[in-house]
C-alpha cells in the first residue's frame, strides 16, 4: 500500500478521545460511530482497528466492513493477538498509525489489552499520535483500557465495598479519569465509588450503552448516545472508610460530588464542574448525528488510498 510521508500541519493538539459505554448502535442511525469517522476525516478518514480485547477472530473485520460502508478511505485492522505479537509486529503497527486520523478498541477485556500492550513501543506510539491529534475511540473494554488506573474487573452493584474492584494500569491517554462502562445496565456505580475510595484524586466516569463521552482538545467532555455519563468528582471527600473496611465491607465515603449528564450537556474536566445547555442544543442533541456537537477538525498526517 503505497502512502505520502507524514507532515503535521499546524501546532499539534490532543485529538479526540471517545470512551463509548459498548453495545453502540451498529444498525440503525449508528450516530456514535458515524460522528467518530466523521471526526477522523470523513471520506478521508485514515483508520486503524484494534481487535486485541476480543476473543471473536473477525471483530476487528466487522468494524472495519462498518467504517467503510460510512466511507472512510482506508481502514487497517491490526493483527495482534498476543504479547509475541505485539513486540514482533511493532514496526508494521506504529507504520499504520503514522498516517492514522483515527484508531478505535474494540470491546471485550480490559485486561487482554494491558498485558499485551503494556510498556511496549505500540502503546507508546498510540500515546504520542494521540497528542499530535489522532481521534482515539474506544467501546466497552477499549473505553475502560484509555484510563491510566483502570478498572481492570470486579463485582456489579450500587454499594462501594472492599474488593469489590480490581485496579491495573490502562493506556494513560485519560490520566486524570477512570472509565467504566455498560455503567446502568450492568449496575456498576458500586464499582466505581470503591475505584475513587482509594484514588479520590481521579474524576470517576461511568458510561452508559450505546453512549460516548466525548473529550476535546480543551479539556470539554460531551455526551452523544442513548443514555447519559455519570461524573463522580472524589477531590472533596472529607472522610472515608477504605482503608480500615475488612473483607467485604461496605464503604463510607462523605463529601462527593457527582454530575449527571445526557446528550447535550457538558463538563469542565479542568474546572470539574457540569455545563447546562442552551435550550436549542438540548433540541439538537434529541437527534442521534451529534450535530449538537463541536465539528471536529482532526489533524490529518498524510493519506494512503485504499
Amino acid at each position: 500500500m503505497d502512502g505520502t510521508s507524514p507532515a503535521t500541519h499546524g501546532s499539534a493538539r490532543p485529538g479526540l478521545l471517545m470512551a463509548i459505554g459498548g453495545a453502540e448502535d451498529k444498525v440503525r442511525e449508528q450516530g456514535i460511530l458515524r460522528y467518530f469517522v466523521r471526526a477522523c476525516g470523513g471520506p478521508d478518514a485514515n483508520i486503524v482497528v484494534l481487535a486485541t480485547a476480543s476473543e471473536l477472530p473477525d471483530t476487528g473485520e466487522r468494524y472495519a466492513d462498518l467504517f467503510y460502508s460510512m466511507h472512510a478511505q482506508t481502514v487497517e485492522v491490526l493483527r495482534i493477538r498476543t504479547r509475541e505479537d505485539a513486540l514482533d509486529e511493532a514496526a508494521e503497527a506504529i507504520d499504520h498509525l503514522e498516517y492514522a486520523s483515527g484508531f478505535f478498541i474494540t470491546g471485550g477485556s480490559q485486561l487482554r489489552i494491558s498485558s499485551v500492550l503494556g510498556g511496549t513501543e505500540i502503546a507508546a506510539a498510540i500515546k504520542r499520535r494521540h497528542a499530535a491529534g489522532m481521534v482515539v475511540a474506544g467501546t466497552s473494554a477499549g473505553a475502560a483500557v484509555l484510563s491510566e488506573h483502570m478498572i481492570a474487573m470486579g463485582e456489579s452493584g450500587g454499594t462501594p465495598r472492599r474488593r469489590l474492584v480490581q485496579m491495573s494500569r490502562g493506556l494513560g491517554l485519560a490520566p486524570e479519569l477512570v472509565i467504566d462502562q455498560h455503567f446502568r445496565r450492568r449496575d456498576r456505580l458500586g464499582r466505581l465509588l470503591a475505584s475513587l475510595a482509594s484514588n479520590p484524586s481521579l474524576l470517576g466516569v461511568g458510561v452508559d450503552e450505546d453512549t460516548a463521552a466525548i473529550i476535546d482538545g480543551d479539556g470539554i467532555l460531551h455526551v452523544l448516545g442513548s443514555g447519559a455519563v455519570l461524573l463522580v468528582d472524589a477531590s472533596g471527600v472529607r472522610y472515608t472508610s477504605s482503608a480500615s473496611a475488612q473483607q467485604t465491607d461496605p464503604i463510607a465515603m462523605l463529601g462527593l460530588r457527582a454530575d449527571f449528564l445526557i446528550s447535550g450537556c457538558r463538563y469542565d474536566l479542568k474546572a470539574r464542574k457540569g455545563i447546562a445547555p442552551a435550550p436549542e442544543t438540548l433540541e439538537a442533541a434529541a437527534g442521534a448525528d451529534g450535530s449538537h456537537l463541536p465539528d471536529p477538525v482532526p489533524v490529518l498526517l498524510g493519506s494512503r488510498s485504499r
